[in-house]
């Protein structure tokens, strides 16, 4: 096939540099490894590994969940005035 199409993407410097370094220790550019995977792309139907959730224990998703509640109004953030305070509130809880 004919390469007559331009696509153009924005990437962090650091991880071009590091793909650059990645693919030419391949024998291949950028635009080589792109062709690559939009290829296996559209032979498997989507992407060519998968594209899983991060996931996280039960601990950090609570935590999580109680900082988006915090964000979003739900529940109201605690707040101390001092280290003493918070060390109180903590041996209640």
């Amino acid at each position: 096939m004919a390469r007559d199409a331009n696509l153009y993407l924005r990437v962090d410097s650091q991880v071009k540099k590091d793909a650059e370094e990645l693919f030419n220790a391949f024998g291949i550019n950028i635009s080589d490894a792109v062709n690559i995977f939009l290829n296996k792309a559209l032979m498997v139907g989507g992407f060519p590994f998968e594209v899983v959730k991060e996931r996280y224990n039960k601990t950090t998703e609570a935590a999580i969940q109680e900082v988006n509640n915090m964000i979003s109004g739900k529940v109201e953030a605690k707040d101390y005035c001092n280290l003493e305070d918070l060390k109180k509130n903590l041996k209640k809880e």
